[in-house]
């Protein structure tokens, strides 16, 4: 609750936090635009494989030429992790082979991770966390993005001495979509190609939100941050209100729509026959608490929280979330706290590979939002040889698969691949 003096006070010794901004996408974009009004915080350099474009949006997002000139602009993700005027290396680039590249470098240097890249998060988090740690750093979720957030969530709830019954957030679902691709996915946005082009939108990246990869990723993310567990079908995106969130998140033992307590999970926006669900969180974030008493029962009453019918389990949740405008917060946290807004801590889940179409041996995977594959959360535990999503990216099959078969390591040429290594070693596999 002290950040912004803390900040502040770093600012009148002279010595603010550092940052260096590997991926000057929308999220960096977003985080850029904060950093001007924030005492106490200084980007110092900027990494991009297109630097014109990069300096292209830090004068989208108002920058004068001053500010621009005082920053490094350099192609290389490892090169600005080595800099000696980086205090803090965030890391947004969304791909996870680049992620984990440039998270390693950072902490080799000594330098503090923001990880934006949730992507490389769910594939080695706890992996990078420990050797953070062991290098006296910190590792963290990007605060602002779904994960930390609930993660904060998650960790308040506990903290007040509740148990957590469900956590995850809200989006836009049905199951139709995990069969979208990058070629029809903007009528889902009620946008023409044209329109997405002219505003610079990824197709791709957009698909991901759209075909339950995204979530996927996030959820596993969370799971691996929060000691939660993952659906052992997947999610299931029950459509959900807010006002609903503590009847439908509980266990199917009482009535509810989980395996159990304790579980992530994503709501959907939608009712199952397309008709928008009432004060949806298709925004937002969410936490399902469990009272340990009658006494704490009955406040949650008297206090106007949304309850189950039991009156055992009721909701807080977070409408919005502003994903770049709020990363300064781990940032910040980071270099001055030495603490993370959410941190990987042990492999609960994994994001499986499933075909979206019926592929051919000799095909190429596409990765995350594309063509061939969408990704699932599945507990590690039962996940056996799933291909990760976040490797399914350039490489081909060695044999046909069915639509809606599981990839599996098996089906495709890893031998040899360090990060394929790094997975297995994470996974315990």
């Amino acid at each position: 609750m002290n950040l912004a003096r803390l900040a502040a006070e770093a600012k009148e010794r002279g010595a603010p936090v550092r940052a260096g901004l590997i991926g000057a996408g929308k999220f960096g974009s977003m985080f850029l635009s904060q950093v001007p009004t924030i005492a106490g915080l200084k980007v110092t350099a900027i990494a991009d494989l297109d630097i014109g474009r990069a300096q292209t949006a830090c004068r989208a997002v108002g920058w004068d030429e001053d500010r621009i000139a005082s920053v490094v602009f350099v192609e290389d993700g490892s090169e600005l992790a080595a800099r000696g005027d980086v205090d803090v290396v965030i890391e947004a680039t969304g791909h996870p082979r680049a992620g984990i590249a440039h998270a390693r470098a950072a902490i080799a240097a000594g330098k503090h991770v923001v990880m934006v890249n949730v992507e490389a998060d769910a594939l080695v988090g706890p992996t990078l966390a420990a050797q953070a740690r062991s290098a006296g750093v910190v590792y963290s979720m990007a605060y602002g993005d779904q994960p930390a957030l609930v993660a904060e969530m998650v960790d308040w709830a506990r903290a007040t001495g509740f148990k957590v019954a469900a956590a995850g957030k809200g989006t836009k679902y049905l199951p139709s979509y995990h069969r979208v691709t990058p070629d029809d996915v903007w009528s889902h946005y009620g946008l023409t190609a044209q329109e997405a082009k002219a505003a610079g939108m990824n197709p791709q990246m957009f698909n991901s939100f759209l075909d339950g990869t995204k979530s996927a990723i996030e959820m596993v993310a969370i799971a691996n941050a929060c000691g939660l567990d993952v659906p052992a079908a997947g999610l299931g995106f029950p459509p959900c209100g807010v006002d609903d969130l503590a009847h439908v998140l509980r266990p199917r033992t009482i009535g509810g729509q989980l395996d159990g307590s304790g579980m992530v999970e994503t709501v959907s926006s939608l009712e199952r026959d397309g008709r928008p669900v009432f004060r949806d969180l298709r925004w937002g974030v969410y936490v399902v608490l469990e009272a340990p008493n009658d006494y704490a029962a009955a406040c949650f009453r008297q206090y106007g929280l949304p309850t189950d019918s039991t009156g055992r389990f009721a909701s807080m949740y977070k409408p919005f979330h502003l994903i770049g405008l709020e990363l300064s917060i781990s940032v910040l946290s980071a270099a001055l706290r030495r603490e993370p807004t959410g941190q990987a801590r042990e492999m609960r889940g994994t994001v499986a590979s499933v075909a979206k179409r019926d592929l051919k041996r000799g095909d190429r995977l596409d990765g995350e939002g594309g063509y061939t594959v969408y990704g699932k959360a599945l507990p590690l535990s039962s996940a056996g040889d799933a291909l990760p999503i976040g490797l399914a990216q350039g490489i081909e099959l060695t044999r046909d698969l069915p639509a809606g078969e599981m990839v599996s390591f098996a089906d495709v040429a890893l031998d040899g691949d360090p990060v394929a290594a790094l997975y297995r070693e994470t996974a315990g596999l």
